[in-house]
């Protein structure tokens, strides 16, 4: 339980009781983390249109989207998302324990192609060091077929991860998973 009162699945009604329809439809049940947001049901509602967005995103697939939470989230010691997106690159992607530890380590290892690899280490570096990021980097994805908007959302996803790894760790959502 977080240290901000939320509202349960059982005693949700208006918006958050449609956005946790969703979210249970998509996962089988309702998260902490997700139930977090139900505090402040418009936040709800524009966390859960990003979500669509990139679950819908035309050129950044799910296994990049996964590694690039997860590896944000390690570089921020945010165990509840570290955990999820684990669990999720093992249960929905497939991939092995092993192949999970050794990105965490060395995320170049990760088991992507070089374009989506190139993405997941810009993000990565992004996300951790925003200033050295220069027009160089920009022409390596470029030369690899991603768009301006591919940049720009792949920068936004991990950005976006960072903010959700201050809100869970700063109001102790509990790992629930």
């Amino acid at each position: 339980m977080s240290i901000v009162q939320t509202v349960s699945p059982e005693q949700a009604s208006g918006k958050v009781a449609e956005i946790y329809a969703q979210i249970e439809q998509r996962f089988g049940r309702v998260y902490q983390g997700f139930q977090l947001y139900s505090a402040s049901p418009e936040l709800m509602e524009q966390m859960s249109q990003q979500n669509r967005y990139f679950m819908q995103h035309p050129t950044l697939g799910f296994e990049l989207l996964a590694m690039i939470r997860m590896l944000v989230s390690e570089q921020n010691a945010c165990a509840y998302c570290i955990g999820f997106n684990e669990s999720m690159l093992i249960n929905r992607g497939g991939f092995s324990v092993e192949q999970i530890a050794a990105m965490k380590v060395d995320p170049s290892s990760a088991p992507l192609s070089e374009k989506d690899k190139a993405m997941l280490l810009f993000v990565l570096k992004g996300t951790a060091e925003a200033k050295s990021i220069g027009k160089a980097d920009l022409d390596v994805l470029r030369g690899l077929g991603w768009s301006e908007r591919d940049i720009v959302d792949g920068l936004y996803h991990g950005a976006r991860n960072v903010a959700v790894d201050i809100m869970f760790d700063a109001f102790k959502v509990e790992n629930d998973f």
